[in-house]
Protein backbone atom coordinates (compact mmCIF):
# COMPACT_ATOMS: atom_id res chain seq x y z
CA UNK A 1 0.00 0.00 0.00
CA UNK A 2 1.45 3.38 -1.02
CA UNK A 3 2.22 5.86 1.70
CA UNK A 4 0.35 9.17 1.72
CA UNK A 5 2.25 12.41 1.17
CA UNK A 6 1.75 13.33 4.81
CA UNK A 7 3.14 10.02 6.10
CA UNK A 8 6.11 10.31 3.72
CA UNK A 9 6.73 13.82 5.03
CA UNK A 10 6.51 12.61 8.62
CA UNK A 11 8.93 9.74 7.95
CA UNK A 12 11.44 12.04 6.26
CA UNK A 13 11.10 14.59 9.06
CA UNK A 14 11.49 11.88 11.70
CA UNK A 15 14.62 10.37 10.13
CA UNK A 16 16.26 13.80 9.83
CA UNK A 17 15.06 15.07 13.22
CA UNK A 18 18.05 16.13 15.36
CA UNK A 19 16.17 15.18 18.55
CA UNK A 20 15.53 11.67 17.22
CA UNK A 21 19.26 11.34 16.55
CA UNK A 22 20.15 12.75 19.97
CA UNK A 23 17.74 10.35 21.67
CA UNK A 24 19.45 7.42 19.97
CA UNK A 25 22.88 8.67 21.08
CA UNK A 26 21.76 9.47 24.64
CA UNK A 27 19.90 6.19 25.01
CA UNK A 28 16.48 7.80 25.52
CA UNK A 29 13.34 5.95 24.50
CA UNK A 30 11.71 9.00 22.93
CA UNK A 31 12.55 12.39 21.47
CA UNK A 32 9.85 13.67 23.85
CA UNK A 33 12.37 13.21 26.67
CA UNK A 34 13.97 16.52 25.66
CA UNK A 35 10.65 18.34 26.02
CA UNK A 36 10.37 17.23 29.63
CA UNK A 37 14.03 17.99 30.36
CA UNK A 38 13.47 21.60 29.22
CA UNK A 39 10.28 21.94 31.27
CA UNK A 40 12.00 20.58 34.37
CA UNK A 41 14.91 23.00 33.95
CA UNK A 42 12.69 26.04 33.31
CA UNK A 43 10.13 25.38 36.02
CA UNK A 44 12.17 23.45 38.61
CA UNK A 45 9.62 20.66 38.69
CA UNK A 46 11.60 17.73 40.07
CA UNK A 47 13.68 17.21 43.19
CA UNK A 48 14.93 14.14 45.06
CA UNK A 49 12.36 12.24 47.12
CA UNK A 50 9.32 13.24 45.07
CA UNK A 51 6.44 10.94 44.13
CA UNK A 52 5.68 11.33 40.42
CA UNK A 53 2.85 9.87 38.33
CA UNK A 54 3.40 9.50 34.59
CA UNK A 55 0.15 9.09 32.63
CA UNK A 56 0.28 7.71 29.09
CA UNK A 57 3.84 6.71 29.84
CA UNK A 58 4.71 4.31 26.99
CA UNK A 59 7.35 3.95 25.61
CA UNK A 60 8.80 5.37 28.82
CA UNK A 61 10.67 8.47 27.67
CA UNK A 62 9.40 10.66 30.49
CA UNK A 63 9.64 8.07 33.27
CA UNK A 64 13.20 7.42 32.15
CA UNK A 65 14.06 11.07 32.82
CA UNK A 66 12.40 11.55 36.21
CA UNK A 67 13.25 8.22 37.89
CA UNK A 68 16.97 9.02 38.42
CA UNK A 69 16.07 12.56 39.49
CA UNK A 70 13.81 11.51 42.37
CA UNK A 71 16.39 8.97 43.54
CA UNK A 72 16.08 6.10 46.00
CA UNK A 73 13.75 8.00 48.33
CA UNK A 74 11.38 9.01 45.53
CA UNK A 75 8.93 7.01 43.44
CA UNK A 76 7.68 6.98 39.88
CA UNK A 77 4.35 5.33 39.07
CA UNK A 78 3.63 5.02 35.36
CA UNK A 79 0.49 3.91 33.54
CA UNK A 80 -0.54 3.36 29.94
CA UNK A 81 -2.99 1.22 27.99
CA UNK A 82 0.01 0.16 25.87
CA UNK A 83 2.76 -2.11 27.15
CA UNK A 84 6.02 -0.55 28.32
CA UNK A 85 9.36 -2.26 28.73
CA UNK A 86 10.55 -2.21 32.36
CA UNK A 87 12.56 0.72 33.69
CA UNK A 88 14.65 0.73 36.84
CA UNK A 89 12.83 2.29 39.80
CA UNK A 90 9.56 2.74 37.89
CA UNK A 91 6.34 0.95 38.88
CA UNK A 92 4.32 0.40 35.72
CA UNK A 93 0.63 -0.48 35.55
CA UNK A 94 -0.78 -1.37 32.16
CA UNK A 95 -4.41 -0.44 31.65
CA UNK A 96 -6.87 2.43 31.43
CA UNK A 97 -6.40 4.50 34.60
CA UNK A 98 -10.03 5.67 34.39
CA UNK A 99 -11.21 2.11 34.99
CA UNK A 100 -11.87 1.26 38.62
CA UNK A 101 -9.64 -1.83 38.68
CA UNK A 102 -6.62 0.05 37.28
CA UNK A 103 -7.26 3.08 39.48
CA UNK A 104 -7.36 0.81 42.54
CA UNK A 105 -4.01 -0.69 41.54
CA UNK A 106 -2.53 2.80 41.35
CA UNK A 107 -3.94 3.71 44.77
CA UNK A 108 -2.57 0.46 46.20
CA UNK A 109 0.90 1.36 44.93
CA UNK A 110 0.62 4.84 46.46
CA UNK A 111 -0.41 3.23 49.78
CA UNK A 112 -1.86 6.46 51.13
CA UNK A 113 0.96 8.70 49.90
CA UNK A 114 0.12 11.83 47.93
CA UNK A 115 1.69 12.65 44.58
CA UNK A 116 3.98 15.66 44.14
CA UNK A 117 3.83 15.85 40.34
CA UNK A 118 1.53 14.40 37.68
CA UNK A 119 2.93 14.42 34.14
CA UNK A 120 1.03 13.55 30.97
CA UNK A 121 2.29 13.39 27.40
CA UNK A 122 -0.85 11.57 26.23
CA UNK A 123 -2.17 12.02 22.72
CA UNK A 124 -4.89 10.11 20.85
CA UNK A 125 -4.38 7.96 17.79
CA UNK A 126 -4.71 10.46 14.96
CA UNK A 127 -7.59 9.84 12.56
CA UNK A 128 -6.85 12.78 10.27
CA UNK A 129 -10.23 14.36 11.02
CA UNK A 130 -9.19 17.52 12.85
CA UNK A 131 -12.39 18.07 14.83
CA UNK A 132 -12.48 14.45 16.01
CA UNK A 133 -8.77 14.42 16.86
CA UNK A 134 -9.06 17.65 18.85
CA UNK A 135 -12.06 16.31 20.79
CA UNK A 136 -10.15 13.11 21.57
CA UNK A 137 -7.07 14.99 22.74
CA UNK A 138 -9.12 17.30 24.98
CA UNK A 139 -10.87 14.28 26.47
CA UNK A 140 -7.51 12.76 27.40
CA UNK A 141 -6.15 15.88 29.09
CA UNK A 142 -9.43 16.29 30.99
CA UNK A 143 -8.96 12.75 32.30
CA UNK A 144 -5.38 13.58 33.28
CA UNK A 145 -6.52 16.68 35.15
CA UNK A 146 -9.20 14.68 36.94
CA UNK A 147 -6.57 12.15 38.05
CA UNK A 148 -4.27 14.95 39.22
CA UNK A 149 -7.05 16.41 41.34
CA UNK A 150 -7.57 13.04 43.00
CA UNK A 151 -3.97 12.20 43.86
CA UNK A 152 -1.95 15.44 44.16
CA UNK A 153 -0.69 16.73 47.48
CA UNK A 154 -1.46 20.34 48.38
CA UNK A 155 0.93 22.58 46.40
CA UNK A 156 1.61 19.72 43.96
CA UNK A 157 2.24 20.28 40.24
CA UNK A 158 0.75 19.11 36.95
CA UNK A 159 2.26 19.03 33.45
CA UNK A 160 0.21 18.04 30.41
CA UNK A 161 0.42 18.21 26.64
CA UNK A 162 -2.50 20.13 25.15
CA UNK A 163 -3.36 20.98 21.55
CA UNK A 164 -4.61 24.42 20.52
CA UNK A 165 -8.13 24.25 19.18
CA UNK A 166 -11.73 23.73 20.30
CA UNK A 167 -11.94 23.42 24.08
CA UNK A 168 -8.42 24.69 24.77
CA UNK A 169 -9.44 28.00 26.39
CA UNK A 170 -12.04 26.37 28.64
CA UNK A 171 -9.55 23.73 29.69
CA UNK A 172 -6.94 26.32 30.56
CA UNK A 173 -9.51 28.16 32.68
CA UNK A 174 -10.36 24.88 34.44
CA UNK A 175 -6.70 24.20 35.24
CA UNK A 176 -6.25 27.73 36.59
CA UNK A 177 -9.14 27.17 38.98
CA UNK A 178 -7.16 24.42 40.73
CA UNK A 179 -3.60 25.81 40.72
CA UNK A 180 -1.90 28.98 41.94
CA UNK A 181 0.36 29.41 38.91
CA UNK A 182 -0.18 28.20 35.34
CA UNK A 183 2.18 28.83 32.41
CA UNK A 184 2.20 27.65 28.80
CA UNK A 185 5.43 26.29 27.34
CA UNK A 186 6.51 25.36 23.82
CA UNK A 187 9.74 23.37 24.27
CA UNK A 188 12.44 23.57 21.60
CA UNK A 189 11.96 19.84 20.88
CA UNK A 190 8.31 20.45 20.02
CA UNK A 191 7.98 20.69 16.26
CA UNK A 192 7.19 24.25 15.15
CA UNK A 193 4.21 23.25 12.99
CA UNK A 194 2.65 21.18 15.79
CA UNK A 195 -0.29 22.72 17.67
CA UNK A 196 0.96 21.11 20.88
CA UNK A 197 1.92 23.14 23.92
CA UNK A 198 2.55 22.11 27.51
CA UNK A 199 0.61 23.40 30.47
CA UNK A 200 2.74 23.66 33.60
CA UNK A 201 0.57 24.16 36.69
CA UNK A 202 2.04 24.61 40.17
CA UNK A 203 0.57 25.13 43.62
CA UNK A 204 -2.37 22.70 43.64
CA UNK A 205 -5.28 24.03 45.70
CA UNK A 206 -6.24 20.79 47.45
Amino acid sequence: MARSKSSNRWLEEHVNDPYVKRAQIDGYRSRASYKLIELIEKDRLVRPGMVIMDLGSAPGGWSQIVAPMVGDKGRVIASDILPMNPLADVDFIQGDFTEDAVFEQILALLDGAGVDLVISDMAPNISGVNAADQASSMYLVELALDMARQVLKPKGAFVAKVFHGEGYDDYLKDVRSSFDKVVIRKPDASRARSREVYIVAKGFKA
